[in-house]
């Protein structure tokens, strides 16, 4: 069963979690990006991921993207997961998070993010449980509550999902389900 590791804190504020918020580049992806001659991008997403974001959705955590970056790609992965809100060529996190608090009615307490460059440290701090994959910028490792052993777009995702269901006591109940009992 994965766990938060011995920072009590970090479960504490897991187990709070409504609404889990992703970055995209090198959180949800590896982080490449792939140009084809007509300029068309193209990002590679992880199965084990989504599994883990609808496990999320399962238990009535709601879940979001913010990105810098706009993509169909994104959009239509967004819409295959079942993501509620996502947020795309956003300039400054920190608003995008204000307008989704404010649309949702979740406190920034209750808020979750995982995110891995400069650019997410700032909603990050905003946020009641900040998470990030293990190759995440070292300024961002220094600032979040919790470290995936996991690289992003390798699992990082599905293991702060399962992190999160563990301190919501629900991993067990899920797992239960899945081996059919």
């Amino acid at each position: 069963m994965p766990a938060l590791g011995p920072n009590a804190s970090a479960a504490q504020r897991a187990s709070r979690i409504r609404l889990m918020i992703f970055d995209v580049d090198g959180v949800l992806t590896d982080g490449s990006l792939y140009f084809s001659a007509d300029g068309d991008a193209m990002k590679s997403f992880n199965s084990l991921d989504g599994h883990g974001v609808k496990m999320l959705q399962s238990i009535g955590v709601q879940t979001a993207i913010i990105t810098g970056r706009k993509s169909r790609i994104v959009a239509a992965r967004a819409t295959e997961l079942g993501v509620t809100h996502l947020c795309q060529g956003v300039e400054n996190k920190t608003v995008a998070l204000a307008e989704l608090l404010e649309k949702t009615g979740i406190s920034a307490a209750e808020c979750g993010y995982m995110g891995d460059d400069w650019p997410d440290l700032a909603v990050m701090r905003r946020c009641g449980f900040a998470a990030a994959p293990a190759n995440a910028h070292p300024e961002v490792i220094q600032r979040v509550h919790w470290v995936a052993e996991a690289r992003g777009g390798h699992g990082a995702v599905r293991e702060v999902c399962d992190a999160i269901l563990c301190a919501q006591h629900r991993y067990d109940e899920l797992l239960a389900v899945a081996l059919g009992g």
